[in-house]
């Protein structure tokens, strides 16, 4: 396993609410990262579709952890995510990738993808820019 997958494992179980979801962290290079989660009753709304909320979380995250993998510490500045169809399955995968960046910005996009007993269906896309935390940020 890699220092920076290793890296990346620890930032996730850092953050209470991805341990809350269950969000797992498969894969983490530089330019992509992949989360997934295993779909819970909890995690639904009222139709029994993945709550939006939850995959615009799942989004969001790895677009985050792409931008990272490539600025370092990272938050998501802005993002915006195509809802396709429900998600609706036993488990969500976001793949993420860096599209372009920079000394403290990156572009990336990600597909968030549900895997059930009839194979897989892309359920969301998003995009967002992700920014490199500078050391005397919020001060």
């Amino acid at each position: 396993m890699s220092d920076l997958f290793e890296f990346g494992r620890t930032i996730l179980e850092s953050q209470p609410f991805s341990v809350l979801l269950g969000t797992q962290l498969e894969l983490f290079e530089p330019g992509t990262a992949v989360l997934t989660l295993v779909i819970r009753e909890e995690l639904k709304q009222q139709h029994g579709f993945v709550h939006g909320g939850v995959v615009s979380y799942l989004a969001d995250n790895a677009l985050t952890f792409a931008g990272g993998s490539v600025l370092g510490d990272s938050v998501t500045s802005e993002y915006k995510i195509n809802y396709l169809r429900p998600a609706i399955g036993k488990r969500l995968v976001a793949k993420a990738t860096v599209v372009s960046s920079g000394r403290s910005q990156a572009v990336c996009q990600c597909t968030v993808i549900a895997v059930g007993d009839e194979g897989e269906r892309t359920v969301a896309v998003a995009q967002g820019t992700i920014n490199k935390v500078e050391a005397n940020a919020g001060r």
